[in-house]
């Protein structure tokens, strides 16, 4: 994939009437072969959240509601995120019979350009749901020297015993792999196994500081690492991001068909 044909740190004319010929979608196979993976073995979703996401109604008056795109980790493709804006504003100047026929809509648009089908719902903005506390362990505190910037699995060591447990870490950046601004993120890590080493595993985290990567490459590449350690019989990796101009992205990906969701964090 050749990033100058992405529309992301291009200058942009702003659309206000809809047009769903401005998504971008971006093929998961490239990502996905340098990990070794012709597709995605397990299981897992990406959620984006829109913030600014608004239509007219038949008399002109605007409405406004915050989006959740429910998004297959299976999916062909992802959608480039600026693209993604792009589009929901291409929604703003243009009138709906009701809300539904907005959300028919876009999840028709969506679910064509990933190849996939996507779940979308919409929540009024006062009934959103409020940021929750994780539960789990919260690694960040660790008493340890860094000097690797760059993902590196020879950094994970593991311990005596196996424990099912959570772990969490507020530190997780990377950058964008085209106009490399950096990406904040939560990454909470949920694993039976042969108990993971906390220094280790932050060290690990705080890898990616210099990456220049999307989103779901990120988690994924985490979830591949863990896993080919051989030390882990169940995993579930998800990440919370913090929104960049209105939409924040979240992947999660997990050994388990039935994984749980991470919640959004107070950042977001």
């Amino acid at each position: 994939m050749a990033f100058s044909e992405i529309p992301l740190g291009k200058e942009t004319v702003y659309v206000s009437q809809y047009d769903a010929g401005l998504l971008f979608p971006i093929s998961r196979s490239e990502n996905r072969a340098e990990l070794n993976l012709q597709d995605w073995p397990w299981f897992g979703e990406d959620i984006w959240t829109a913030y600014e996401v608004s239509w007219l109604n038949p008399k002109g008056r605007p409405v406004v509601v915050i989006a959740e795109f429910f998004i297959p980790a299976a999916s062909v493709n992802i959608i480039e995120s600026k693209s993604f804006k792009l589009y929901l504003n291409s929604f703003n100047q243009t009138r709906f019979e009701n809300q539904q026929a907005v959300l028919e809509c876009i999840t028709q648009d969506v679910s064509a350009a990933l190849r996939a089908p996507a779940k979308v719902v919409f929540h009024p903005v006062d009934e959103f749901p409020v940021a929750g506390k994780i539960i789990g362990h919260c690694i960040d505190e660790e008493d340890i020297e860094v000097n690797i910037y760059h993902p590196d699995a020879s950094l994970l060591q593991f311990e005596e015993g196996v424990v099912e447990e959570c772990l969490f870490s507020h530190l997780l950046k990377s950058n964008c792999p085209v106009t490399s601004q950096p990406d904040w993120a939560t990454v909470n890590i949920e694993y039976l196994g042969r108990k993971l080493n906390r220094g280790a595993l932050l060290r690990y985290v705080l890898s990616f500081r210099e990456h220049n990567d999307f989103h779901e490459h990120c988690v994924e590449r985490m979830f591949t690492d863990l896993m080919a350690t051989g030390h882990i019989q169940a995993l579930t990796v998800s990440a919370r991001y913090t929104r960049r101009g209105g939409l924040d992205i979240n992947p999660t990906r997990s050994t388990n068909a039935s994984f749980s969701r991470l919640g959004r964090t107070a950042r977001q």
